[in-house]
């Protein structure tokens, strides 16, 4: 294939064009001159709707879809069937109103209750719940943080925190939409803190009812509630659990709000948080409590149970562990979002890759128009991002797939190290999604700014991605302290003495032991000594592309683990220790997320055959060689890459983008989005 013009030659691989020499996305082509497409395979029988016709034509749609093409295929096909398209210029009131009508056409076709028990209306597939909520993230994302709200945060909390008795008194309702809930966790004064909630909910033996009260109304109140403003009827309600005059540390209870006419019920005031940076069509409210009295039974009691007279029993004796373990129950949450930050990425690329194929600007000295993809420039900032969405993709199936065994056993401990990746992946994901959908907007200059082509929207909407469920800082904290601890009891806890003589005993000589990265890096090694070969050489090498993500990850936790033995003396401040610590956290945290990336990347890339694979492994070529030239500095700090090797992995960059130019348009095509979804004239 010989690569446009203004580009430079690849290096040591070709790729094999899976699709046709003009593509859609190629300038003078409408799409009604378009052959047929592959149309994306349904098994959904609660819809006659024919399937949805698609671009696809390369066969890199099927790798994507994996196990899930039918379950992808039902959500497209919802969102095309309802116009679910992004809305611009509505007011407040007409968009809720709109997100409303869909929310209950979601509950009436089953589409989003996939992943609850069938025997209440679901299906039981997590991996499809989550695959569904990648999809549904190409239309309007106030529906999906709604839907996400109703049967993933409520329903989730009431099917994991609850017992069999909850499940029979309320899933059923939930999954249909009858009843619509809330998930009432975070708090003015305790954002990210859940640990220190102020709301309380005290036993009263003599009623038999819990009393739910917000004790300091400037700080306690709920905050950001989504369901609340408007709809709500019932809130799954996070609050200090108070028996006897003794604490038990958070748990959850079911709260009604409203009744049945919508009225706001005796002792509870709720106002709306008002007009957001996007996503307005979510009723987000706050909420405060007035000593309101639930039911004992109430009291979503998997973890912890309060009998009648009072007693308080738990099958989780350690506060601290037992509070992380009913946390830990809800990663779905966080799962999900990674996944809908997936989706808005892909369509922001859709745009912008579909444009940068048709818009020409300047011309060549023959006159011909020079289209914006034939700027290496322009490729640059687009093609290495579609790499790492590519990537990112296929960490978040095998995430998706992990989810589904962990909760499939109910094993608590094996939740831990899930919870930790989730919350790398959910943070990698969201800060993903709004580098990307910047530099979309920026690719397609004046006309991405334009409302009707969804980059602004779609920018405004994602950009609470990276705080919500859980914000990112905090839980790059959280997958580091979880690697330092070895997953330990005491995770999750600030006592730096206790975690530094783990450390000390465990992951230091763990590391100085651990010999897979060394004999990686032994069989390699004769790549990166400029002594011996020339500084392109062994770049698009498998091995020692893992090996330096590899190293650098084993490198940085280990250094980590030693400052933070060399900083804890006797007369140690260990907060203070723990603050001085917290950039190598970060920096140990980003390591390892990004090696199980490209690892899951690698091994998908490595079953795919023929043309396929040659593309893919292109791809996967650019996304590796991105994210080492992104921290070269500390790979040349650390006599992993010499200055010339440095160069080189630029060029080489260059030159896989301007392989990878022919084929872009397959490369979005195949994330079948469907064109009356994407709405985005200047992409349709």
């Amino acid at each position: 294939m010989t690569p446009p013009p203004g580009s430079s030659p690849g290096t040591d691989q070709s790729v094999a064009d899976p699709g046709l020499e003009d593509g859609p996305g190629d300038p003078g082509m409408d799409a009604s001159d378009e052959p047929d497409h592959d149309r994306v395979p349904t098994t959904d029988a609660r819809s006659d709707a024919p399937p949805v016709a698609t671009r696809d034509r390369s066969g890199l749609g099927g790798f994507l879809d994996g196990d899930q093409a039918a379950t992808r295929a039902r959500a497209r096909n919802f969102l095309v069937e309802h116009d679910v398209t992004a809305r611009f210029g509505l007011d407040t009131t007409t968009h809720r109103a709109q997100v409303w009508d869909w929310l209950q056409a979601l509950a009436d076709d089953g589409v989003f209750a996939v992943g609850l028990p069938a025997e209440y209306g679901g299906e039981s597939d997590l991996v499809g719940a989550t695959a569904t909520f990648e999809e549904l993230a190409h239309g309007d994302l106030s529906l999906l943080i709604k839907a996400g709200v109703q049967f993933g945060l409520f329903g989730g909390a009431i099917l994991h925190l609850g017992t069999e008795e909850h499940h029979e008194r309320w899933l059923a309702d939930i999954i249909s939409g009858d009843l619509p809930g809330g998930f009432a966790m975070t708090e003015r004064g305790h954002g990210s803190d859940v640990a220190d909630l102020g709301t309380t909910a005290t036993f009263d033996p003599d009623t038999d009812e819990f009393v739910v009260h917000t004790p300091d109304p400037d700080v306690d109140f709920k905050e950001w509630i989504g369901n609340a403003a408007d709809d709500g009827r019932m809130a799954a309600v996070f609050a200090q659990l108070v028996v006897d005059g003794e604490r038990h540390g958070v748990h959850c209870l079911a709260v009604p709000l409203r009744d049945d006419d919508g009225t706001v019920l005796d002792g509870i005031t709720i106002t709306d948080c008002g007009h957001k940076m996007g996503l307005n069509g979510v009723d987000n409210g706050r909420i405060w409590f007035d000593h309101v009295r639930v039911p004992r039974t109430n009291l979503l009691d998997r973890f912890g149970h309060v009998d009648a007279d009072g007693g308080y029993d738990s099958p989780i004796d350690n506060p601290n562990r037992r509070f992380f373990t009913m946390l830990g129950t809800l990663v779905q949450g966080r799962v999900s979002i990674a996944g809908a930050a997936v989706g808005a990425s892909k369509s922001a690329l859709t745009i912008a890759v579909r444009h940068a194929l048709r818009r020409t600007q300047f011309s060549r000295p023959d006159g011909r128009g020079v289209r914006l993809m034939d700027y290496p420039t322009h490729r640059r900032e687009l093609l290495p991002r579609l790499a790492r969405t590519y990537a990112l993709h296929t960490a978040q199936q095998r995430l998706a797939h992990e989810l589904a065994d962990v909760f499939a056993d109910d094993d608590v401990e094996r939740r831990r190290p899930l919870e930790a990746h989730a919350a790398g992946m959910k943070a990698m994901t969201t800060a993903h999604a709004t580098d990307t959908i910047q530099a979309a907007r920026q690719a397609c200059g004046g006309l991405g700014y334009l409302s009707e082509n969804r980059l602004g929207q779609l920018k405004a909407d994602t950009d609470v991605f990276t705080t919500f469920e859980g914000d990112n800082t905090v839980l790059l904290l959280q997958v580091a302290k979880a690697l330092l601890s070895g997953f330990a009891d005491d995770f999750g806890s600030l006592d730096l003495r206790g975690m530094v003589g783990f450390l000390t005993s465990r992951v230091i000589d763990t590391i100085v032991e651990r010999t897979s990265v060394r004999t990686a890096w032994e069989r390699v090694r004769d790549l990166v000594d400029r002594d011996q070969s020339g500084p392109e050489t062994g770049l698009r090498n498998r091995d020692w592309q893992l090996a330096m993500l590899a190293w650098r990850e084993e490198h940085v936790l280990g250094s980590l683990a030693r400052r933070m033995e060399r900083a804890t003396d006797d007369d140690a401040d260990e907060f203070a220790v723990y603050l001085a610590c917290q950039d190598h956290m970060l920096a140990a945290a980003r390591a390892h997320v990004e090696r199980r990336v490209m690892e899951a990347f690698a091994t998908a890339v490595d079953e795919a055959e023929g043309d396929l694979g040659a593309v893919l492994n292109t791809v996967c070529d650019l996304h590796a060689l991105a994210t080492i030239e992104a921290d070269r500095g500390w790979f040349q700090e650390h006599q992993r890459l010499s200055a010339e090797r440095s160069k080189a992995i630029t060029r080489t960059i260059d030159d896989l983008c301007a392989e990878l130019a022919p084929v872009a348009g397959d490369l979005v095509d195949a994330f079948r989005i469907p064109d009356a979804v994407l709405a985005a004239p200047i992409a349709t």
